[in-house]
């Protein structure tokens, strides 16, 4: 399928998403972002990541920065790392800051890193791993076909989102605590005031 340019979707689009769908409306279609301390822990995470660069690691070869992308399904971003095995499957691994711990939003995105690495190499990748900084550990993910439906079922929920140019209303709970958006967002306030406001300040 061909995409027109404001269709396709980054990545990290879906790990927002999955995560807060507001969040995920701010950044990519309000183009609103803050940092706090967890965004530049994040940062601070990254910088090795960032930087564009392959070496070769035991068997492995492995490619840093690797941008990727999905013809199919219209999507695109950087995979922070993608480990090759000697037979050639793509192995990618996503970086996080924290403890390690089973998080559906960071196992989604890695999940799509995997569906696009799958398209470009035409190998299949059942595996992937996301690395915890502050334990300084793996998690394997298996990437089940429950975890490939539930990426194509979020893809086309954050298209219609930024098609429909609508700011999901705010929810208060434990998410927003350590939010960077919390003031754009405005999550204390109830939800017909928020939605107001974002429409105002279109008009200044």
């Amino acid at each position: 399928m061909r995409w027109n340019e404001d269709e396709w979707i980054m990545l990290s689009a879906l790990q927002h998403y999955v995560y807060c769908p507001r969040q995920c409306a701010l950044i990519h279609l309000e183009q609103t972002f803050e940092e706090n301390i967890f965004t530049l822990r994040g940062n601070r995470v990254h910088e090795r990541v960032d930087t564009p660069e392959g070496e070769q690691v035991g068997d492995r070869r492995v490619e840093r920065a690797l941008p990727i992308w999905s013809e199919r399904l219209g999507m695109m971003g950087k995979a922070d790392c993608v480990e090759f095995l000697p037979d050639g499957t793509p192995y990618p691994v996503e970086y996080k800051v924290g403890k390690r711990k089973t998080k559906e939003a960071d196992m989604v995105q890695l999940a799509a890193q995997a569906l696009c690495l799958e398209e470009m190499f035409d190998r299949p990748v059942t595996k992937g791993a996301l690395y915890y900084y502050q334990s300084r550990r793996r998690l394997e993910v298996d990437v089940t076909n429950q975890l490939r439906q539930l990426v194509e079922e979020t893809l086309q929920k954050v298209r219609n989102m930024l098609k429909n140019d609508r700011l999901p209303p705010p929810v208060n709970d434990a998410r927003c605590r350590d939010c960077s958006l919390q003031d754009a967002c405005m999550p204390q306030a109830p939800a017909n005031i928020a939605v107001w406001m974002s429409k105002e300040n279109d008009y200044d």
